[in-house]
């Protein structure tokens, strides 16, 4: 019997062990097993992925929603916009929505949702994807929004596909578990075994086959492939490759996530670039690569190829652990503390096979001279060293991530990551914040162009963080399910979107 057969046996007995959890109670109910229990259910972070999983799309809605296959922004909550003038939008609404508390959906809830996520009473993932734009919101009419910015927004109608309107019931000031939105579901409970979600019957749209659904978390690959496998559960988004071994259940597709470890460059020696560049050429990238399946593609940037910005031309690192040594040894003889301990910061369940790719990276870093020491920490801890404020007394630290961006343009990368005030960066340059604001101003081929001069200093000379690989997801459907992931699965799964075969 081979190891992966005795895995396989081991998964299908433990998954067993958990049915009194999630059993479904008929044909139009179903439920899906994620890696990691969400971090909580605050429509203002469903960029998170064990978030937006469960709320985007099937309990709170967006105003726009982004075509997987063009990229392009369609209606949602908003049914048409018009720009009248670089700074200035207005929005339509869409007529005879209700909440799932019954206030009714109008401009003022929009202008509640937006001012909501804005106003910094609310630790916000989602704000992140406006850079340090300041939003001011007019209810003109009951179905018409005026959005001004302070700053030229030529794809506001992009950006509004991460504002997830709440009920103006909602608390303005505090994180909730209990969201209240328009989607085709309502929650009906969050425990920490599962959530559940329920169909709303006064939805605005077309009721979805599924009536119910249950999901419960479980850290093994394994044992999430086998709970599909026995019907325990009919879908699980993310397994690992080395599971992915049913060509009827498990597809796999480029899923637009990034995985990256970000350098935090305000501490010794990340401080300073040739240990940076150091970090890049230690790694031995093809051996790493088997960790993440052929199809996985070597990443320079932290946008996939199809994203306005992305540059084909962009070479990535290559492993070199002579030139590696060569750069930290002459960062030493520069006065640079190079023994400093630094802490490489992990996230268990973050994807499949991601702590022992962690792993090799430490071992990979040691045998060139640094001096790095692994943690890994739950999302919640996790979280904290993500987005600002960071923590206080930490260190020299380098962060696991996996960045998503399909929404087709890099302004959902680029300002969180190397502006100033951007929410996840940890470098503070004043040349380079003018960059990026000449190009999220500018339009057509010259914003393309200077995306592409962003990227290129990042990586070249700047070399601000460590691009791993553009992913391939793998997923297994259940039987019973008429539904395929695309490039938007990792941040969402709309339930109305899955069908169940006769």
């Amino acid at each position: 019997m081979t190891i992966k057969s005795v895995h396989l046996i081991a998964g299908v007995i433990l998954a067993a062990s958990f049915a009194g959890h999630a059993t479904a109670q008929n044909a139009s109910e179903i439920n899906i097993v994620l890696p990691e229990q969400p971090a909580n259910l605050e429509p203002c972070g469903t960029i998170i992925t064990n978030v937006g999983q469960i709320l985007s799309r099937n309990v709170v809605e967006p105003l726009t929603i982004i075509d997987p296959k063009s990229g392009q922004a369609v209606p949602g909550l908003a049914t048409e916009w018009t720009q009248t003038d670089p700074n200035t939008w207005q929005l339509k609404l869409r007529e005879g929505v209700t909440f799932h508390d019954g206030a009714p959906f109008n401009a003022e809830a929009v202008k509640f949702s937006i001012e909501r996520m804005t106003s910094g009473k609310v630790t916000c993932s989602n704000i992140a994807k406006f850079g340090a734009a300041n939003l001011t919101v007019t209810a003109l009419d009951d179905l018409t929004v005026e959005i001004k910015s302070d700053t030229p927004q030529p794809i506001l109608p992009t950006l509004l596909s991460v504002v997830m309107v709440v009920s103006p019931n909602t608390p303005l000031d505090e994180a909730v578990n209990d969201p209240v939105g328009t989607g085709p579901f309502k929650l009906a409970s969050f425990t920490q075994q599962t959530v559940v979600l329920e169909s709303f019957n006064d939805y605005w749209g077309e009721k979805p086959a599924i009536s119910k659904a249950t999901y419960v978390w479980r850290p093994e690959s394994s044992i999430r492939a086998a709970m599909v496998q026995t019907g325990e559960a009919d879908l699980t988004p993310s397994i690992a490759i080395q599971d992915a071994t049913n060509p009827d259940t498990d597809f796999a597709y480029l899923n637009s996530e990034t995985t990256a470890l970000r350098i935090d460059a305000g501490f010794a020696p990340l401080d300073d670039v040739r240990v940076r560049k150091a970090l890049n050429l230690a790694i031995d990238w093809e051996g790493l690569a088997q960790l993440f399946g052929d199809d996985a593609q070597r990443a320079s940037q932290m946008v996939v190829a199809g994203i306005n910005g992305h540059d084909d031309e962009l070479a990535a690192w290559t492993y070199d652990p002579e030139q590696a040594r060569s750069l930290i040894a002459e960062a030493r003889a520069a006065g640079v503390p190079v023994d400093t301990e630094i802490e490489l910061i992990g996230r268990n369940g973050i994807y499949p096979n991601g702590t022992e790719a962690m792993e090799a990276m430490m071992a990979m870093w040691q045998d060139v001279g640094l001096n790095v020491t692994l943690t890994m920490l739950d999302v919640n801890d996790w979280l904290r060293y993500l987005q600002k404020p960071f923590p206080d007394g930490r260190g020299p630290n380098l962060l696991q991530m996996m960045h998503d961006n399909n929404k087709g343009d890099a302004a959902f990368t680029i300002p969180i990551f190397y502006t100033s005030e951007g929410s996840y960066s940890t470098v503070s340059d004043p040349a380079l914040d003018k960059e990026i604001a000449d190009a999220l101003a500018a339009t057509g081929e010259d914003r393309t162009t200077k995306f592409q001069a962003i990227f290129n200093k990042v990586h070249d000379e700047l070399a601000l963080d460590i691009p791993m690989f553009h992913m391939i997801g793998y997923t297994r459907v259940g039987t019973r399910l008429d539904w395929k992931p695309d490039i938007t699965t990792n941040s969402e799964i709309p339930l109305a979107n899955i069908g169940l075969k006769n």
